[in-house]
């Protein structure tokens, strides 16, 4: 039996979007609540199928590929590239699977557009793991971001794309090795038709991106209060140039039940599977299956 399956839903414009559904078997006597993983700005529904393996013998998890990534469809309107039509997409996908409470993973990117979605969703939010992202995103990252955004690359074999992956990125993965690259490398781009390997995602996502303040909403801190009466995992990569230690301390104090994990020596953003992290997520969905429902 595959390990997940394709779902695909209608976004409010009409689009196309798709999902890796893993499936929870139930075994356990009762539903669990299910996951939704959302990836960050160049990334998609591989980024998670990891922790979603790992999770979708107790629950179903819900990989997300935002509109204009992976499987799901190009954006006719380039500037709907923003984590409020990411959100309203989340919550289109939430009505079409008739999902009430579920748990929200979100890297960065993914990240912000959770704490939109609470705001938006009282109370069906019954836990939410926010990785290396946060109300306040550090200067020194967008400017980063903002240079590689976007960018046409392609390469003639998988080696070469891991070889530049890793030229990119090897100061937020310092110890891996060419596995791992190749590995990263496989999740970020595709094999297109004139067999050359491109990025998996429509280059315009760059567009409303390099717009100051369309990174993330108006007032992410009151996003975030949504989730006050839920658990939250903070995630930060001690090294990360876009969730500063004070920023992250700021949101423990704001969240009667937060835990933070903080990952020395990786940059933005954390995989999700170095050590320490995958107790942290079990103690999360625990946390979460015995809130009770706060409307």
């Amino acid at each position: 039996m595959a390990a997940w399956q394709d779902l695909f839903w209608w976004s409010g414009d009409g689009l196309r979007l798709h999902a890796r559904d893993y499936p929870g078997d139930g075994a356990s006597g009762g539903e669990a609540l299910p996951v939704l993983c959302l990836p960050g700005l160049t990334r998609n529904a591989r980024d998670y199928d990891a922790l979603a393996r790992r999770l979708s013998g107790r629950r179903r998890v819900l990989a997300i590929d935002l509109r204009g990534r992976g499987e799901s469809a190009y954006a006719k309107d380039p500037m709907s590239y923003v984590p409020l039509t990411y959100a309203q997409d989340i919550a289109a996908l939430l009505a079409d699977q008739e999902i009430d409470r579920f748990v929200a993973v979100g890297t960065s990117l993914g990240g912000i557009v959770a704490m939109l979605l609470a705001g938006m969703l009282p109370g069906r939010m019954a836990g939410a793991l926010l990785n290396d992202v946060g109300p306040e995103i550090e200067a020194a990252g967008l400017h980063r971001i903002r240079g590689y955004v976007g960018k046409s690359s392609a390469w003639p074999t998988w080696m070469h794309a891991a070889r530049a992956t890793q030229e990119a990125n090897a100061d937020i993965y310092p110890d891996w090795g060419i596995e791992e690259w190749l590995a990263m490398a496989k999740r970020l781009y595709r094999l297109n038709s004139a067999g050359r390997i491109v990025l998996d995602y429509d280059l315009k996502i760059a567009e409303p991106f390099r717009v100051p303040g369309n990174e993330a909403g108006p007032d992410m801190w009151r996003a975030l209060a949504s989730l006050a009466s839920a658990p939250v995992l903070i995630v930060r990569g001690g090294r990360s140039d876009i969730l500063s230690a004070a920023t992250a301390d700021r949101m423990v104090a704001a969240l009667p039940q937060a835990e933070l994990v903080t990952l020395p020596g990786i940059g933005h953003a954390p995989t999700l599977a170095e050590p320490g992290v995958q107790g942290a997520i079990d103690r999360l969905l625990e946390r979460a299956g015995k809130e009770p429902p706060s409307r």
